[in-house]
């Protein structure tokens, strides 16, 4: 089946074929080191690593080429308040970037260039410009001309004369056009600031990623990847300087995700309604927090909330649980409540794989639309839990092989999610003081916590099977106040020590 993605560019849906029979081309755009990323940064992030995931998955050899952005205004103007000088602000913050990705499960790009080290390309590029007239000099600044360029717009879709300059495009009277943006700056004193045939000076903000991409991906490379805010002026830039200076289509397929919402506004650092990514991943798991983005597809605009937060916990606990019901059921498979499974629902069960996998494939084909992806996995989750329940393994292990395969597909398509499952719940240490409420309520006087939370579950058992329902209902509660869900299943009852976060 065919890859399709939304293509800004065309406004349209596509078949994704790569230039070269295999092979993915693919940038997206880094972060600007001057601060910790806030959650919004990170679901960019977050769905370019799944998209590169689920590329390789379907077999393409994937080339991922990302920038950081260590030389900027906003570097610059938080190194002053600080009282450091730059380069220093910049690489702490590149290893915090860095450092959040690791913590959130995104995989590190192929290559991870910083516009420090691209200066010479940069230059290059400037001065194709200047030669063909799409650039001019002055005063030791050089500017784009955006009129010397017919496409502009078409990614945006924005008409040239409509546009009005902002939105990172710095106004001055010394430009022959509002729109035109700064190629080279100046250099302005203590600042970061390089040779070049214009004076010392320093890059703009847009150049580095033309420059990078080409270098690293030639062109016109696949895909390009970036948040929707990034659409104008930045891609659009883009767009220009580079077609402008090479004559080639930049890009093929563009790709942008959705913003995240606080309250239907946009997270951002200007607006100050920002949350960072280290604060959230303190609280929660990654994996939860790689779910409730992932219940979202990746192009429409995500709320966010610490119930939204609490939800995708659910969320998590049920993809976890059959695996975690798998593993206990194997250390308990001779049972004698477990009842025989009939054709039908042994049949059902060997073809819950396959059926999951063809509808993952099919909704990650669509413009990989995670939340269909996510349904397939469900879907496998409810039929997986539903064997366990009423059949447990059987004796011998009758049915381990195809409840194994279920298992093995749930996890292989959640890695390519990158939601890392965590089964060590039923094998967690119990809390010492489990060996108190042992001693009271089941007669426990050995030192061993297995030994007496199995104890505890005897007597609990025992006061059911007598109607003891205060006898039964005190050993729950009292490992209930310690953290432990006591679950009744077909192949017995068990305790679920389930870790705070």
């Amino acid at each position: 089946m065919t890859i399709r993605v939304y293509n800004t560019l065309s406004r349209s849906k596509e078949d994704f074929v790569p230039r070269e029979p295999g092979v993915v081309a693919m940038y997206v755009c880094g972060p600007t080191v001057y601060n910790h990323i806030h959650i919004g940064n990170a679901r960019t992030f977050l769905t370019f690593d799944v998209i590169r995931r689920y590329l390789t998955f379907r077999g393409f050899d994937v080339r991922f080429v990302q920038n950081i952005t260590d030389v900027d205004d906003k570097i610059i103007a938080r190194a002053a308040e600080e009282g450091r000088p730059p380069a220093e602000l910049a690489a702490e913050y590149t290893l915090a970037f860095r450092a959040a990705m690791d913590a959130l499960g995104v995989e590190r790009p192929t290559v991870q260039p910083k516009a420090t080290e691209t200066i010479p390309g940069m230059i290059e590029m400037t001065e194709r410009l200047i030669k063909t007239g799409h650039a001019y000099v002055v005063d030791g600044d050089v500017y784009f001309s955006v009129r010397s360029f017919p496409g502009y717009g078409k990614l945006s879709g924005r008409n040239i004369d409509d546009l009005e300059s902002g939105a990172r495009v710095d106004v001055d009277e010394r430009k022959q056009d509002p729109l035109d943006f700064a190629l080279w700056k100046a250099a302005k004193p203590g600042e970061p600031h390089w040779p070049s045939p214009w004076g010392e000076g320093r890059p703009g903000w847009h150049l580095e990623c033309s420059v990078m991409s080409e270098q690293e991906l030639g062109l016109p490379f696949d895909i390009h990847g970036g948040g929707s805010d990034l659409v104008f002026p930045h891609h659009e830039n883009e767009i220009a300087q580079s077609e402008a200076a090479t004559g080639t289509q930049f890009a093929r397929y563009w790709l942008h995700g959705g913003m995240l919402q606080i309250n239907s506004e946009k997270m951002s650092k200007s607006l100050g309604n920002f949350t960072l990514l280290k604060d959230v991943l303190a609280a929660y798991p990654a994996p939860v927090l790689r779910l409730l983005m992932l219940q979202t597809h990746y192009r429409s605009p995500l709320d966010f909330s610490s119930d939204r937060l609490d939800d995708a916990t659910r969320s998590y606990e049920r993809l976890v649980t059959p695996l975690r019901n798998l593993e206990w059921a194997k250390r308990n498979r001779a049972v004698p409540t477990e009842q025989p499974a009939h054709a039908d629902e042994i049949a059902a069960i060997e073809a819950a794989p396959e059926a999951a996998r063809t509808a993952f494939a099919a909704a990650m084909d669509d413009d990989f639309n995670t939340a269909g992806a996510l349904a397939a996995l469900f879907d496998l989750v409810r039929a997986l839990n539903g064997f366990l329940e009423s059949h447990g393994i059987g004796d011998n292990a009758r049915y381990a092989g195809r409840l194994d395969a279920a298992a093995d597909t749930m996890r292989q398509l959640l890695g390519v999610l990158g939601v890392r499952i965590d089964t060590s719940s039923y094998t967690a240490e119990y809390p010492p003081l489990v060996l108190e409420i042992a001693r009271d309520l089941a007669g426990y006087d050995g030192v061993d916590t297995r030994a007496a939370v199995e104890a505890l579950l005897a007597a609990r058992t025992v006061a059911r099977n007598e109607r003891n329902w205060a006898a039964a209902d005190a050993v729950r509660d009292g490992l209930a106040s310690l953290g432990l869900t006591v679950e009744d299943t077909a192949a017995g009852s068990r305790v679920v020590h389930r870790p705070a976060g």
